[in-house]
Parts: structure tokens; sequence; C-alpha cells
């Protein structure tokens, strides 16, 4: 079959060519439709289903909505696991799936067990599913913001004009004046909701629009609770006489004279002199109104959430990607869509772009082709100079686009988004190995067969010169170039997040080389047919000439001395598995996302208006900092919940000036996280712990933690929880390394416990639910119906004023209505002190909280963490200047003879830590599955377990330069070096394969054992040292580089030059003297049987 392909493509060179041309352009239009990113998403399949339910604490949130949720969940195909939050009012269900399961089918299974399982929740609880997004969903956050914040130096708008008035205030265009700074945040949030938020819903590829800050626009009812008793009225009747005076209702139509009338009487509420209108009752023929028993007027929602952004508050709203859209795509269109929302804007308001996930995703993919056209030119560069020949250089130089848009082409098919790992790991050294030693004998036979007949050859003999010179090398480049794809294939197996990271570098890397090792076979002929005519000199470069000489008297030596090369090689390869087994552990290099995340954590009791506040001042210290452009943070949770945070923590996103811009352009990443410590460690009551964007979310969404390292106490009582977690973080805090350890909050929550008196209630006819319905009303708040405002929509909400929410004291004279008929009474004792009114009282008989509740302020749960069915409390830790794997065995040993652990409670350890113990799990049997793949391979090609033997010695003295590369650069084994040990291993057999496969001809012509060895060795150094060079030049870019994204980068690359620098030296010194040592007859009949 390759005899027959390398004919045809001699004989139909045109053709070939014109059929590559072909590929090449539809390959040009599968790269410009492929999916761009700046990583892998490796978030993990999972369903958020987040309930609200108000009045719930934490322990009641975990019993009646989250376990009954959880355990909802089991049995669902393809479950992997929950994890689950529950705080005041709050739950979160985290569903992770195994990555085969399909999303949609997913959220429909979910859907439907949470309807099987509603009626085992509290009251009023409806869970939501969150978004369809991933970790990499956020791609674009903006600020909608006053140009001027405090209006100083706007400019004044006439009279009765949309902008900032002359007084200082701002007039709305719906003519609404805001005074108050509250005002105007609450407007940002109208402006966010209806103006900016429907227009971006549309966007293609977006899953939904998050937003938080400012307040949500209410219609507030605040009751002034003495006027309400005295007209014996209850806050339940001013929320039925609301509900019942904002209705519209129709009828059937009418026909009048043939004419159709539309029946609808609308009796909807338009303002808010409509809403204090509204009348409850009537005394002696005068009618009692919302307006005489309360205060009506704009107000603003209770909120979870806020945003800040230079030291100011904002509103921001993040756009969600939907899952498995492009993200820089998706990106630029929402930049696009925000440039033209910008022009409906209410004047003196603007939006800013505060985060676009496209400029990552630039940044990493210029250092990416930054990379490949420096190594691609390297490889051209070192093609002509040992090849000396031009058009030969640019023959085998032309496989590596050709081949580049021959993968992109798969690429699509298989859905793999080009990013740091799909591209940036293509080295297009490796990828024209097979036709670099096809065009370098071409180009060698054809200048013999020149000077041997002392004349051009004609064409009929070029193309059989050609053709001979493909089929001598054929089998060694066939299964050279195969053992490179097989090797790659277990990669594939690899599951969990190290799969999503190199699954797509695997699939790349395996089509380029398919696609290389196709036009090895098609279009090198072709070409090699149709261009070199004319006089081939094959003549040695200066440098090769250099190096033979060099490499002769080394060659004798090494075949003399063979025993002691034998044993060199083999103390070196012991030297690098001790050196192995120092070096650090660490799961994947973090990626330099440009930009630093910085989370603030305070005591579990701070509010979230404290929290805001606290936060504005972090913002200004980090401001001093040159190199910070600008600042904005989100605190608490947001409207989606889609990274729940307690109003204690506070999220900052710090966004540096290009380099250029820097004090010190030199400043490294590290020195700048220690300056900014330093500045914001004067800003008192905060911890903070330091990360990067979307490192912030991967972590969150993968494992529940946001650090290195987490240390899991599982149990069912919370003291020993407690205890323990505390011995566990004074253990971890210890180790050197440590940084930003810190304990799950869980306690420490204050709360207003009001504590219903059975024994009072029952004296006095009242139930439970009586009491406690009052309390929620009054304290929480009462929904009243919705009042629309065009297309908007905005809620009607009863509650006492927040100085009387915030007052023990009048709390405890909350008037409580007694059961039975509506009477002329006197209050009971204790009404009267809320009362203040010595005027009859007619209606509802009333006693006040204090005579049925006790009402204390105690300390309570802060949230309640569970997973996979029991709770927990993580301990995290981040690792500074230390590797993993070292950090961690040394905590487990302390922790081990440290902490006692009380019966019923275990430790797990996951964070970064789970996934690297997982992912070495799966490489003690991928890494063997692959040597034992080569070992079949070089038995096939040889036909002999001597000679496969022989090339495979090449196997584990690349894999000493790759531990020695590692060692002298200073770096840890991660999964990134593993995956290049294991492309190593391919690439490391190819020269010994095809020098082996040289000797072994030059045995069957009738040379002699040592004769053969010493021509096939001098034969093949140029082909050798082409080969290494390319390969291992190929990936120097990738090595030294500095850009974004480098980091993941530079441990591959190091493992794959060490390796092919020291797999070189074994073709040349040590595969001759091993040759010698596997064959001691010196005579042509011990030749090794043909390649099959």
């Amino acid at each position: 079959m390759l005899t027959a392909l390398l004919n045809f493509s001699i004989q139909h060179r045109v053709f070939v060519i014109l059929a590559t041309l072909v590929v090449a352009i539809a390959g040009a239009l599968a790269l410009a439709r492929l999916p761009i990113d700046a990583v892998p998403d490796i978030t993990n399949n999972q369903v958020q289903v987040t309930t609200l339910v108000d009045g719930l604490t934490p322990l009641d949130v975990e019993r009646q909505v989250t376990y009954p949720i959880e355990t909802a969940m089991a049995g669902i195909a393809g479950l992997e696991y929950t994890r689950s939050l529950s705080r005041s009012g709050f739950s979160q269900v985290t569903v992770v799936f195994a990555d085969g399961v399909d999303i949609y089918w997913a959220r429909q299974q979910i859907t439907e067990r949470i309807g099987e399982a509603r009626e085992r929740l509290a009251p009023g609880a409806e869970p939501t599913m969150g978004p369809i997004a991933t970790g990499l969903g956020e791609v674009s956050m903006y600020a909608v913001e006053f140009v001027h914040p405090d209006g100083k130096g706007a400019p004044i708008a006439a009279d009765d004009e949309a902008g900032w008035q002359a007084d200082g205030s701002y007039l709305t265009p719906e003519g609404q004046r805001l005074t108050a700074a509250e005002d105007r945040i609450a407007y940002l949030r109208t402006v966010h909701d209806w103006v900016v938020r429907p227009q971006l819903r549309s966007v293609p590829g977006i899953a939904g629009i998050d937003a938080i800050g400012g307040f949500a626009k209410q219609y507030v009812v605040e009751p002034d609770l003495a006027r309400l008793v005295s007209y014996g009225l209850t806050i339940a009747d001013l929320r039925v006489a609301i509900e019942r005076n904002n209705q519209s209702v129709g009828a059937l139509p009418i026909e009048v004279n043939g004419e159709g009338y539309i029946v609808r009487s609308d009796g909807r509420i338009q303002t808010v002199e409509d809403l204090a209108a509204i009348a409850l009752t009537t005394r002696e023929g005068v009618p009692i109104r919302v307006g005489d028993v309360a205060s009506v007027g704009f107000g603003r929602e209770v909120r979870t959430g806020t945003a800040t952004h230079d030291g100011h508050e904002a509103v921001i709203g993040t756009a969600l990607m939907r899952i498995h859209e492009n993200s820089r795509t998706v990106a630029r269109a929402v930049s696009e869509r925000l440039d033209r929302v910008r022009v409906a804007l209410p004047p003196g308001i603007a939006i800013k772009s505060l985060y676009d996930r496209s400029n990552l995703v630039d940044a990493t993919i210029r250092t990416v082709r930054n990379n490949l056209v420096v190594g691609a030119a390297l490889v051209i560069a070192v093609l002509f100079v040992l090849l000396g020949n031009l058009r030969g250089a640019l023959i085998a130089a032309a496989v590596i686009p050709v081949s580049m848009l021959i993968a992109a082409i798969g690429m699509e098919r298989f859905g793999i988004s080009g990013n740091l790992m799909s591209l940036g790991a293509l080295d297009f050294g490796i990828i024209v190995d097979s036709a670099v030693i096809i065009v370098e004998n071409c180009v060698r036979r054809l200048g013999e067969r020149q000077k041997q007949l002392g004349r051009l050859l004609t064409q009929q003999e070029r193309f059989a010169e050609t053709f001979a010179a493909a089929m001598q090398v054929r089998q060694a480049t066939l299964f050279g170039e195969a053992i490179i794809i097989v090797v790659y294939l277990p990669i594939l197996t690899l599951a969990g997040i190290e799969g999503k990271m190199f699954h797509p570098m695997a699939m790349t890397v395996i089509l380029a080389l398919a696609g290389a090792f196709v036009l090895s076979l098609t279009l090198v002929p072709a070409l090699v047919a149709l261009t070199l005519r004319g006089r081939i000199r094959e003549r040695e470069t200066r440098l090769v000439h250099w190096a033979k000489l060099a490499y002769e008297p080394v060659l004798r030596a090494a075949v003399r001395l063979r025993w002691l090369v034998a044993a060199i090689a083999v103390a070196i390869f012991a030297l690098s598995l001790w050196l192995f087994s120092r070096l650090g552990q660490e799961f994947i290099p973090k990626l330099d996302e440009g930009d630093i995340a910085m989370q603030s954590v305070r005591i579990t009791s701070t509010s979230i208006e404290q929290s805001t506040a606290m936060q504005r001042e972090v913002e200004r210290a980090v401001l001093t900092l040159p190199e910070v452009a600008y600042v904005f943070s989100k605190t608490g949770t947001a409207e989606a919940a889609f990274d729940p945070m307690p109003p204690s923590v506070s999220d900052a996103f710090i966004m540096l000036k290009p380099r250029a811009d820097w004090p010190d352009p030199r400043l490294t990443k590290p020195a700048l996280v220690d300056k900014l410590r330093a500045t914001v460690d004067q800003v008192a009551g905060n911890r903070y712990v330091y990360t990067q964007p979307i490192e912030l979310r991967f972590n969150e969404l993968i494992s529940g933690v946001r650090a290195d390292l987490a240390v899991k106490v599982f149990g069912d009582n919370f003291t020993d929880l407690l205890l323990t977690a505390g011995d566990v973080a004074t253990v971890i805090g210890s180790l050197p390394g440590a940084s930003e350890v810190s304990t799950e909050s869980v306690d420490g929550l204050p709360s207003l416990a009001i504590t219903v008196d059975r024994a009072a209630c029952a004296r006095l006819g009242l139930a439970i639910a009586d009491v406690q319905e009052v309390v929620a009303s009054a304290l929480g708040g009462s929904a009243a119906g919705v009042v629309f405002e065009g297309d908007r929509r905005f809620d009607i909400v009863i509650r006492l004023p927040d100085a009387v929410r915030r007052d023990l004291a009048a709390l405890e004279r909350l008037p409580v209505p007694l059961p039975g008929e509506e009477q002329d009474a006197t209050p009971l004792r204790g009404a009267a002190e809320l009362a203040h009114s010595d005027g009859p009282l007619a209606g509802h008989r009333f006693v006040p909280l204090s005579a049925v509740a006790a009402i204390e302020v105690i300390e309570g749960l802060n949230q309640v963490s569970r997973e996979d069915g029991k709770r927990r409390i993580v301990v995290q830790a981040n690792i500074r200047g230390r590797d993993l794997g070292s950090f961690v065995a040394e905590a487990q040993r302390r922790v081990a003879t440290e902490v006692v652990l009380p019966a019923g409670t275990w430790i797990a350890w996951g964070g970064q830590f789970e996934n690297l113990v997982a992912a070495k799990r799966r490489l003690t049997v991928v890494v063997p599955v692959c040597l034992g793949l080569i070992a079949i391979l070089l038995y096939m090609t040889f036909g002999s377990i001597t000679h496969g033997a022989l090339v495979f010695t090449g196997v584990p003295l690349a894999l000493t330069g790759g531990i020695l590369a590692l060692w002298l650069r200073g770096m840890s084994f991660s999964i990134s070096a593993a995956v290049g040990f294991i492309a190593l291993s391919g690439v490391a057999v190819l020269n010994s394969l095809v020098m082996v496969a040289c000797i072994n001809q030059l045995r069957r012509e009738g040379r002699d054992l040592p004769g053969a060895i010493h021509e096939g060795s001098m034969t093949r150094l140029r082909p050798v040292l082409m080969t290494a060079l390319v390969a291992s030049l190929g990936f120097v870019p990738m090595a030294l580089a500095s850009g974004q994204g480098a980091e993941v980068q530079k441990p591959l690359a190091t493992v794959v030059i060490g390796g092919i620098v020291s797999s070189t030296l074994l073709t040349l010194v040590v595969l001759p003297a091993l040759y010698r040592i596997f064959h001691r007859d010196h005579g042509p009949q011990d030749a090794a049987v043909e390649p099959a």
C-alpha cells in the first residue's frame, strides 16, 4: 500500500499538490471557525440548585431544604457526589455528574427529582437551577455608575431636564428626584435591570446576566404601629386591602351596534399617591386610608450583596457564557452590545467595562502564536544549515503549515477549542521529523547518483531515485511516527481535571502528526520529484563536517569501551531516578492571568453595609499602588447566587496596568503580591487571600474551596468538628510554606431569637404560626403585589421602618392580634404602651409580642456545609515558596501525630492536592501502557526482541535528560511535566530506530559488524542531528517564554528538550556501543531481519 501511494504521489505530483492546496483551504476555513479560549475548561460537570427561604436558620434550612434535596438526587445515573451549603434563608446544593453525562439531560433529571421532593420542603421553598455555565462562564464584567458619583464637577441640567440639578440632586427621565446617595445607587440598579440587562440577554452564547450592587426598587409601606393599633388594624389588614385594590380584570367581549367591545376594568396602582389613597376601613363614615396609618414611598430591598468600584458603590453586571460556547466571540459580542447600550443610558450615567475575557484569550493566544512562529523559524533555519539545500529545507518546512491546517479540520470536527494546551503544545520539529528524514535521504541519494553518473539525471531516473530513497526509510518513518502517535493515545484515558486539560493537546498532536505522516508520503515525494531537478550538490555543510570530525573519534572510543559506556549510562539513569525523588510535586503550574483576585474576610457578624464600607477602604488602599489600573469588588451574594458568599466576605478584582507603565517593569508577580499585602495589611479588620480571577472560580466550582489545599473534617457533632478543625489549622499554620490558613466560618453569627411561649399562646387561643406570621411580616416584610411602570415591574412590600426593626424594645411591643370576632374593646394590658392613644378602639384585640414570646440576641451558626450527605468543616491554605506534594506529606504526618480525632470524625485531604493524587494514580496505569505499546511496536518493526530492546533503551536515557532538565531549572514534577515524559518516550526512539535500521541494512548488504556500525552511525549523523535539533528547538520558545500562559507550557517543553538532548547522545554514543555488545559475531550472517 505504501509502495503504491509513494509511486502515485511521484507520478501524479501536480494532482497531489493541487489536492493538498484544497485541503489547506478547507483547513484555513476550519481554523477561522475554531473556538478560541485561554485554557481548556476544567470545571466538572455540575448543576447548582439554589433555594431561598426567608426566616429559617442555617440548621432549619439544612433540615427542611438542603437534606431533602440532597436525598432526592440519590440514584440519578452518572451522579458522582453532592455538596451543599446552608445559610440563613439560603440553600445551595451542587450536584456533580460524570464528565460524559449530558448537562441538559442531567438538569431534566434534577427537575423531576425536585418535583418529587417538593412536598418535603419548607413552605415557600422554590428551588431553582443555576445558569448553564462553567468556571469559564464569567466572560465579561461591567459597572453601571454615575460619571460623577457625588455630582461634583458634573454639568448642570436645565430645569425639568434629566441630569444633575443645581441643588445637588439627580432628576431621572421618569421625573423622580434623587437626593440621597442610597436613592441614586438604587436608580443605577433600576437602569441595569430594565435598560442594560434586557439588551444583553439576547447576545448569542449568553446563559444569563447576573447583577450585584445597588438596591432593587420597591414601593414600600412602613406602618405606624401606634396608629394601626389605635384603629384596631393589623399588618395583615394592610396587605389584604392593598392586594384587593391593585387588580385588573376583564370579561367576555360584548357586541354593540355591530362592534365588539373588549371589557376591562383597570384597578392597578400607578403611583405612590394611588397606594397611599387605598381605604382600609371606615370610622363613622370617614375612610381610614393606607397613608393614615403608614408611610408610603419608594424604598429599597434588604440586600444580600453589594458592589464597589475604585472606592465607591456601583452596580456590577456579569455576562455568563453558556457552556461550550466560544468565550472570545461571546466576550467581544457583549462588548459590542454594551457600546450600543451606552446610547440609551440616562444623562450622567455610564457603563465601564471592568473585565473582558477576550483580553486574556488574546494575550494567551499571542504567547502561543509567538512560540509557534519562532519555533517554526528555528526549524527552517536548522534544516537549511544542516541540509545545505534550500529547496530541500523548504520542502520539509512546507509540512508545518499544511499539517497544522489538517489538525484544524479535525479540531473543528471533534469540538476542540484552540487554546494554550491544544495549540501551545505543538512542536513543529517533531511534526516534520518524517519529512526531514525522507528529504535528507532523497537529497543525499540524488546527489550521489548524479556524482556517480557524472551528469544530470533524466526525469525518470530522478523519479526512480526519489522513489527508492523514500522506500529506503519508509519503514523507519512509518513506525517512528506510529510510535509517537501511539504514546499520545493513553493520554486520552486520563480523566478528571487532568483529562480535560490534556485531552485537547493529545488530540491536536495526534491530528497534526497523522497529517504530517500522510504529507511525508504524498506531498513531500511529489515536491521532491517536481522541484529537485538540475544539479544537486550533495555536500556536507561546514557545520556537519565539523560535527563528523568531532564525532568519529568519540564513536570509535564508545565502541571500543562499550562496557564502560553502558555502565556509565546505567549509572546516569540511576542518578536521575534519585534526582526525581528529590523533585517537588504540584498538580498543574498556575497560569498567570495577569490580574489579581484578593478575597477580604471579616468576622462573621459583620453586616453587609459595614462590610461594604470596609471594602471601600481596602480599594482606596489598593489604588495607591502605581501598578494598579483599577479595582472592583463584590461583597456578599449576587442575584444569581452563582458564587454565594456571606456578607462578611468580599472578592476584589485588581486589574493591573501594562508592565511598561510600571515603575519597575521587572517586578515579578509574587513580589507585587507581597507589595500589595504590605499595603492592605494597614487596613484593620480584614484577613486576605490572594489568587486570580479564573483560578478563584475554578477552585470554588471544582472542589467547593478557594485554596490550593483543603483539609475536610467530616462528622455529625459541630462541637467536635470545630475543635478538630482548629487543631488542624494550628498544625497547618506552623508548617513552612503555609499561607492564608483559615477555617471555614460556621459559627459566630449573632441571631435575634424570638422564642414563642406555648403556654401563653394556649391561654390566649393563639397558634404558634399566628405569632410567627406577625414577626415575619413586620421584620422580614410582606409582599403585597406589584406596580407596573411600562415593561418594568416593582414589588409592593410592607415592613416596619428600619429604626423600629433595629429597636429591640419596640419589637417587644409589636402588637399580636388575638383571634375572635372584631369588636369594640380595650386592648389587653401592655398594648396601650404601644398605641400611645387614649381614644376608643374598634376592631382587633391585641397583646404585645413580649406577652407571648421571649426576645434575645444569641450567637448561632453561620452556615452548615455538607458533602456526600455528611457535615464538614474545611481548613484551607495556599502554598507559597514550596511544592504542594512535600507540603502535604509533612502536613499529613504532623496531623496524624498531633491531632486526636473524636469518635465519628474523620479527615479527607482535598483541593489541588486531591487532583494531584487522582492524577498520579491514573499515571501509574497510563505510563506502563505507553511503554508497553512502544515495546510492541518496536518488535513489530524489527521482528526481533533484541533489536526492539536495543532501540527501547532510548526511553530511559531520554527520561534521564528530562528529569535533569527539571532539576536544573528548579521545577517541580507536575502533570504537565508527566505528559511531557509520555510524549518524550515516543520521540526518543525515532532516531534510534532509524540508525538501527540503517546498520541492519548495511549488514544485509555484506558489511562486517564493526564496519556496519561505523558507517551506519556516520551516515545517520546528519539526519539524527537534524531531527534532534528541529524537535528540541521547536520547544525552545515555549521553555523560555514569559508571556501569559507560559507557566503551563514550560515544564512540558523543558522535559522534551532535556530528553531529546540525552536521547540524541544515546543514539550517537551509547547505541553503537550497545549494538556491539548485543552482536558479538563480526560476520554479516548475524544481520537483523528486515523490518516488517
